[in-house]
């Protein structure tokens, strides 16, 4: 039994089909909170409760040892975190992100993959969303892993005008 996707997920799935899709849809989501554009992520993959997205390994993102900064990776890390929760809440609930723990567990020397997931099921049992996040190299060694904890609360009722 498959559930009708919510307005953003409709709209990835819409973009994907498209020359240069995923790379116009990453730029959207850029546009709509402009800090994610610093690190210039482009989505891989989006399904529910799965996101994946390529963090370009430059000069821009990269600290004093030559590999990608830390920060960097966790803004593409909270990139992905925001598309899922965005393509994968129901449409009654909001979230806001409460915090995030992550470890550092390898250096960042090439590209990097950003990968967020929730639990199934995760969404009906707030009101805290624990999302994985993790980054990968190019070998697949993860470089940083940890959790971002979402608040997910009901949307309020609309103002009848």
């Amino acid at each position: 039994m498959s559930e009708k996707p919510n307005q953003v997920m409709a709209m990835y799935q819409k973009m994907e089909k498209l020359p240069a899709g995923k790379t116009l849809f990453s730029l959207a989501i850029c546009r709509k909170a402009p800090y994610f554009g610093t690190v210039r992520p482009r989505l891989q993959t989006l399904r529910p409760n799965y996101c994946e997205a390529l963090l370009k390994k430059r000069r821009a993102v990269e600290n004093h040892i030559g590999t990608v900064h830390v920060i960097a990776i966790c803004n593409g890390l909270e990139f992905a975190m925001g598309v899922v929760a965005e393509a994968s809440i129901p449409p009654h609930l909001r979230w806001i992100p409460k915090g995030m723990d992550v470890r550092y567990t390898a250096k960042a020397e090439t590209d990097i993959r950003v990968i967020a997931e929730v639990p199934p099921g995760a969404w009906e049992n707030g009101p805290e969303v624990p999302v994985a996040v993790r980054a990968l190299r190019d070998d697949g060694t993860v470089v940083v892993e940890g959790t971002i904890h979402l608040w997910v609360t009901e949307k309020p009722a609309k103002k009848s005008s």
